[in-house]
């Protein structure tokens, strides 16, 4: 064979050994998805979690509501939004509308007390009545399986950015936005996307 023949040989068996080389790394960096992990196909009511009284609950307690999950702390400077989240739980609870709160202590240890001392904040600073929860973690290692669903499967991913990001979900169990923990809970964007969720209110009756 000549010299331009073996060249043409040598060249083509690197380019055959590089193509196996960049598919097996290609195949080994592919993360295999966590057998049983959250998807986009779960819903709110696939989860069970703790009330902060201790209980187990099943969230298909609330299927059929609107709901806003919600990450909260005790010592944020956006712990007065408990204010806002109490009046929107009492402008709209009769109309199949509740807000779900979970402590949460990922951020700059804002939440350090026990499921106790949080109640007992809640109900003495701002008269919380909405249903709250054991501290969970919302992100990192140790996040609980809700919030993996909430920030990888239910189609507004990303890691919560700070205390009280918010979830609205529908009646259907699947989430329909995510709210910044800098918006409000009574911010009109908030509000309307609740209300276009809620049922009509009957007709006022004339005369």
């Amino acid at each position: 064979m000549s010299t331009r023949v073996w060249i043409l040989v040598f060249v083509a068996v690197g380019l055959i050994a590089l193509g196996l080389l960049i598919a097996n790394f290609a195949s080994a960096k592919k993360t295999e998805p966590v057998k049983g992990a959250p998807t986009v196909s779960h819903t709110l009511y696939d989860f069970e979690v703790q009330t902060i009284e201790g209980k187990k609950l099943k969230l298909d307690a609330y299927k059929g509501k609107t709901v806003l999950v919600v990450n909260t702390a005790s010592k944020c400077g956006l712990t007065p939004q408990y204010e806002g989240l109490e009046q929107l739980y009492e402008t709209y609870k009769d109309r199949d509308f509740v807000i779900l709160g979970f402590p949460a202590n990922n951020f700059m240890g804002q939440e350090p007390g026990t499921d106790e001392e949080i109640q007992q904040f809640c109900k003495l600073k701002y008269d919380v009545a909405f249903p709250m929860f054991s501290k969970i973690s919302v992100k990192g290692k140790d996040m609980a399986p809700l919030y993996s669903w909430l920030t990888t499967g239910a189609g507004h991913d990303g890691d919560i950015e700070w205390n009280f990001a918010k979830f609205l979900i529908g009646p259907d169990g699947k989430v329909i936005a995510r709210f910044h923990p800098k918006k409000t809970p009574l911010d009109p964007e908030v509000v309307a996307k609740i209300e276009a969720t809620l049922p009509a209110l009957p007709a006022k009756k004339s005369g």
